[in-house]
């Protein structure tokens, strides 16, 4: 078959490769000269962790894929790093041991760890926190290396073309019009537009139930020493599914967020890229119309949580960024894949799972078209 994918973010980019992988030609438009949406602001996190126990076989299936990726395309710097939550309350603790004891715990990897057998598998945390709960099922890529890397095995293939600077403007039947005077002809069409809700999604679909979610990140100079695994605080059971209980909602009724962690909807986490530098996030904002600036308290709260945590100060802070991406409504809902003819689709919604998810979501969607 021949295929048209829109847009070169992470969700198009695993629709193009697992096309390729199945013997069809494709033709991929980016409107940017590379990539610059969410799939590049983000940690580069493959966090099997806290996802809901609906998204978890999904989950463990994309970390499989992205580590099969990984061996055939060493450039997109994937690694099994694992996660330690450093938590430093007990009633955080009470959380990671009530998620240690279920049944899907050794699916995820879960193991609650001293302080010292913490320190043992990373040496780098010399700060103050009690325990933590370590996911050897997360992992990490290269989110800045690993598009432009899959694209380069892609074109190996004689059967891929990258189309960069070129926006789809119209697509009529399965044949899609830029905005060059060029006209691709197709037997299907994939849009992954992600956070571009408007323009020529909504001519195809309509208004999808998805919302567009803003975050705030950044990234040191290299740290002088490896820090062998991610890293997050116990925030981060706030805002992910897998971690609900009863422990939880103890700990939601008993103790209150940092005032700026709470105003900002805030979670630490943090990953060393292959470089050496931290990258640091993140916060979320819901309401549009989003802000064009970025605000300074959050970057001060996030240095000082991971300085507590490594007990050391940290090197010297080199960018910052906003991003936004896409998220469906219904917080079950693993992306919004809409047919809107016989042979045209849009998939986009994943949230802030898109780095995780973007190879099962590919997969999955091949496998109901298909392809």
């Amino acid at each position: 078959m021949r295929v048209t994918i829109i847009g070169g973010g992470v969700l198009g980019t695993s629709h193009a490769w697992h096309a390729v992988r199945r013997g069809h030609e494709v033709v991929h438009l980016e409107r940017e000269a590379e990539a610059r949406g969410a799939t590049v602001r983000n940690f580069g996190l493959v966090w099997v962790s806290g996802r809901s126990t609906g998204e978890l076989e999904a989950s463990l299936r994309s970390r499989q894929l992205w580590e099969e990726i990984g061996a055939q395309v060493p450039e997109v710097g994937f690694r099994p790093c694992g996660s330690l939550t450093l938590l430093r309350t007990d009633a955080e603790v009470a959380v990671a041991e009530e998620v240690s004891a279920r049944v899907d715990a050794r699916q995820r990897g879960f193991r609650l760890l001293d302080a010292d057998a913490a320190r043992a598998i990373n040496p780098a945390l010399r700060g103050k926190f009690l325990a933590a709960l370590h996911c050897e099922r997360d992992a990490a890529v290269e989110s800045r290396q690993a598009l432009p890397a899959l694209r380069e095995r892609l074109q190996a293939s004689g059967r891929y073309t990258f189309h960069p600077a070129t926006e789809a403007r119209a697509i009529i039947g399965t044949r899609t019009v830029d905005d060059r005077g060029g006209v691709h002809d197709a037997d299907l069409v994939i849009v992954c537009a992600g956070a571009a809700h408007g323009g020529l999604v909504r001519e195809l679909v309509g208004d999808l139930p998805v919302r567009r979610v803003r975050l705030q990140m950044m990234q040191t100079d290299p740290l002088d020493e490896p820090l062998t695994t991610a890293i997050a605080d116990g925030d981060s059971f706030r805002y992910y599914p897998g971690f609900a209980g009863h422990a939880l909602e103890s700990l939601r009724r008993s103790e209150s967020q940092h005032p700026v962690a709470a105003e900002h909807h805030m979670q630490l986490l943090c990953v060393q890229r292959t470089h050496g530098g931290l990258t640091i996030g993140d916060t979320h904002e819901y309401a549009e119309p989003f802000s064009f600036d970025v605000d300074e308290a959050p970057y001060a709260y996030l240095v000082d949580v991971v300085e507590e945590l490594l007990g050391r100060r940290l090197p010297p802070v080199r960018r910052r960024w906003a991003g936004v991406y896409s998220q469906c409504l219904d917080p079950d809902q693993l992306v919004q894949r809409s047919r809107c003819d016989s042979d045209v689709w849009v998939v986009t919604g994943p949230g802030g799972r898109g780095m995780t998810l973007g190879p099962v979501i590919g997969e999955q969607t091949a496998d109901e078209i298909g392809l």
